[in-house]
């Protein structure tokens, strides 16, 4: 019931939140965590007045594919580079002069820096653990989290093959033979301990501080990407849900099709479900993949946005030899079926839609026979056509409205992009009833129609609520370098910021209601 009592308080109750992924964070070791410094933003967002906090994929990132949080080698683990050093201090397993000194830029992520500093730091939490702390504790996380056993065993084995994909290890490791898998966790006992013990870190940190944001009455908002890396943990433990040929390769990938924004489409290059295989065993391990992933999901955040939602309703299949996205086709999904599975399982779960683009008439109906809210960006509204639907007069109850989203120009970027016509910069202006030609206001008059709109729920990103430009944008779709790296110094975190903020949701209705 408490899931559903969720899910129902985002269509009827009004409410905010900022988006903020945890690498953005201040603090003082190369990354954004877990520790003191997640604690006091939300902190921050109590005294702004908001309900909601949203972030990205938690899960391990890796230069291989760019650092992006968007594909990651596992659907259920958790980044090690989140666990905060200072809660290793109260917790015993480290000392102050374990902690080593070094210098991190205050407005970046500085990615290989900062694993290299974090993997020394839990290489020495993880000698005190053994030399000090009783086994049983790993022991019993590993059997209430049974996923652990087979992330522990394919990190040991890509760090132990240097770092290489799983399909370009030996073939009966590959392909999971029985006898070599038994081996490799023999041989490799110690390795595989560690990052399990990484997991049962991060887990631990991370229910504390949900359980500190639930007490304050702050929710969080989690993000599923609908498909997992190729290279991850999930396809190699699991090839038979996956369209897979015998070599482990992938016979089809994900993408999207040719559009307005590209002529080639985008081709992800995912592994794509065996949603439609006539095996009987096949859909029912799928579903049992799919129902251990949403459980743990619910474990750690108290809403999930679902990314590229569509392809539930129908996905677009690319042949893998293909280079573009041109020459797929659309397949069916597993529709609303699929979620009555699911909510057998674990409850109503409690979803934003991510339904952004051309949305076909299938994906709408499941939208809307699920009865979850979709997305509406501000930036996409300012065409000229006062039917466009990101418009505030055309958003109904049941959405979420959103400045921008992590892959977009911030609002005062978007502002002073000479790409973006003249006249759509007019149009956003007088809608907001502005009539000055100046940048660096831009980003108030998004707030105010953000949280003017009849949207039941209406997000910012952190670098909206601040007035930034570009130069602090998260993401730029169809590039792999530069991205993810963006950090909120700790100085513009300010008392006088939370009042702003507080008087914009106060006057739109849009405090908690405890």
């Amino acid at each position: 019931m408490k899931k559903d009592n969720q899910l129902q308080t985002i269509i009827t109750q009004r409410g905010s939140g900022i988006l903020l992924h945890i690498s953005s964070l201040p603090g003082d070791y190369g990354i954004g965590d877990l520790g003191s410094k997640s604690y006091a933003f939300i902190d921050f967002l109590c005294k702004a007045g908001q309900t909601y906090w949203q972030v990205l994929p938690l899960g391990p990132v890796s230069s291989v594919f760019g650092n992006s949080p968007y594909m990651s080698y596992s659907a259920f683990a958790g980044n090690p580079l989140f666990i905060s050093p200072e809660l290793l201090i109260q917790d015993g397993l480290l000392s102050e002069n374990q902690i080593p000194d070094q210098h991190f830029p205050e407005y970046n992520v500085h990615f290989q820096d900062a694993t290299t500093y974090k993997q020394t730091i839990l290489q020495n939490a993880w000698q005190s653990f053994c030399a000090n702390s009783p086994p049983d504790q790993l022991k019993q996380f590993i059997q209430q989290h049974p996923w652990v056993s087979e992330y522990g065993l394919f990190m040991a084995l890509k760090h132990h093959f240097q770092h290489k994909p799983w399909f370009q290890w030996p073939r009966e490791l590959s392909s999971r033979q029985p006898d070599a898998l038994s081996s490799a966790r023999d041989s490799l006992i110690d390795q595989i301990r560690y990052f399990q013990f990484e997991q049962w870190l991060f887990t631990n940190q991370w229910l504390q501080l949900r359980s500190y944001a639930n007490s304050k009455n702050i929710r969080l908002i989690g993000d599923l990407p609908i498909y997992v890396a190729h290279d991850s943990v999930d396809v190699w433990a699991n090839q038979q849900i996956f369209d897979l040929l015998p070599d482990g390769m992938p016979s089809h990938v994900a993408g999207v099709p040719p559009d307005y924004f590209s002529k080639t489409g985008q081709r992800w290059g995912n592994p794509l479900y065996r949603w439609n295989s006539k095996n009987a065993v096949v859909r029912e391990a799928l579903n049992s993949w799919w129902k251990k992933r949403f459980a743990r999901l619910l474990q750690t955040v108290d809403l999930l946005r679902i990314d590229h939602f569509r392809g539930f309703a129908s996905y677009w299949s690319i042949p893998a030899h293909e280079q573009t996205a041109v020459h797929g086709q659309w397949k069916k999904g597993p529709g609303k079926q699929f979620f009555d599975d699911m909510s057998t399982h674990a409850g109503k779960i409690p979803i934003i839609a991510e339904d952004l683009g051309t949305m076909s008439p299938d994906v709408e109906k499941l939208r809307n026979d699920l009865g979850v809210p979709g997305m509406k960006i501000l930036l996409f509204a300012f065409d000229g056509d006062k039917r466009n639907p990101y418009l505030p007069h055309n958003h109904i109850q049941n959405c979420v409205v959103y400045t921008g989203t992590h892959d977009n120009d911030t609002a005062v970027g978007w502002y002073l992009n000479p790409d973006i016509p003249a006249n759509a910069k007019k149009q956003a202006k007088l809608y907001a009833n502005c009539h000055d030609d100046n940048p660096g206001s831009f980003h108030r008059q998004m707030i105010y129609l953000a949280h003017a709109s009849t949207a039941s729920l209406a997000i910012l990103p952190m670098q909206d609520v601040l007035g930034f430009g570009n130069d602090c944008r998260f993401n730029t779709p169809g590039t792999t370098q530069g991205n993810w790296q963006w950090r909120c110094a700790e100085k513009f975190i300010t008392n006088t910021l939370a009042e702003q903020l507080y008087t914009s949701t106060e006057q739109f209705g849009r405090l908690p209601t405890a």
